[in-house]
């Protein structure tokens, strides 16, 4: 599938099965994880095999059952550092599901204590991104209409509709979607987090699934 494909078919999953992630897949996530950061300066880590993280009171009022694999999202403290963990996490997820694994981002509900993460100074755990093969698919989130969540004076570019009806798709903190969209220029783009926890990462998501859709050519953030 492409990547706008696996926009369409991921959601989030909680309840996963003992089947292992395969070698020639766990290198392809590294090789991603690697890249996204040298790109972004994150330190983003790939782990499996480690069912603690997953195992105790907080993954069980999540409802999460069978974790075994995550992604630590890692990174140096700045004011940016939720929106780029957003940006570039999103990224793995969703070369995660074209690889036909299932994902989750979890804040909350799992032990920190117990995850397996390293941290360099200066840096602090984000959040982490269950990963593996699902029990199920999931199921679409319900969502906001695109007139709350965009602005648009006059008639609506096409790459812009498209851009924001994939950003719709995007996973955000309990479903808020606290974001909005507005060409503020022929081709000027403003992404802003409105209030809201987690608002920053995930205005990062929404950013990198109107990025894919829209086409970086026929825009520029503001």
């Amino acid at each position: 599938m492409n990547i706008l494909e696996a926009m369409q078919r991921r959601h989030s999953v909680r309840q996963y099965t003992d089947r292992p992630i395969p070698s020639e897949v766990r290198e392809i996530l590294q090789r991603e994880i690697d890249q996204c950061n040298r790109e972004s300066g994150l330190h983003l880590q790939l782990v499996c095999d480690e069912p603690a993280a997953f195992s105790g009171a907080m993954a069980r009022y999540g409802r999460f059952t069978g974790v075994q694999n995550y992604i630590a999202v890692v990174g140096a403290k700045a004011p940016d550092l939720e929106e780029r963990a957003g940006f570039y996490g999103e990224r793995v997820v969703l070369l995660a599901q074209q690889l036909g694994l299932n994902t989750c981002w979890v804040a909350l509900t799992f032990s920190k204590r117990k995850a397996r993460f390293t941290l360099d100074e200066g840096e602090k755990l984000v959040l982490v991104i269950a990963l593996g093969y699902g029990a199920t698919q999931g199921a679409p989130h319900r969502s906001k209409s695109m007139s709350q969540l965009t602005r648009c004076d006059g008639p609506m570019p096409d790459w812009f509709r498209r851009g924001a009806e994939y950003a719709l798709l995007a996973p955000t903190a309990v479903n808020q979607q606290k974001f909005l969209l507005e060409l503020t220029g022929d081709r000027t783009v403003r992404a802003t987090a409105l209030r809201g926890g987690y608002a920053r990462l995930d205005l990062g998501i929404v950013k990198y699934h109107f990025l894919q859709a829209a086409g970086q050519e026929n825009f520029t953030w503001e």
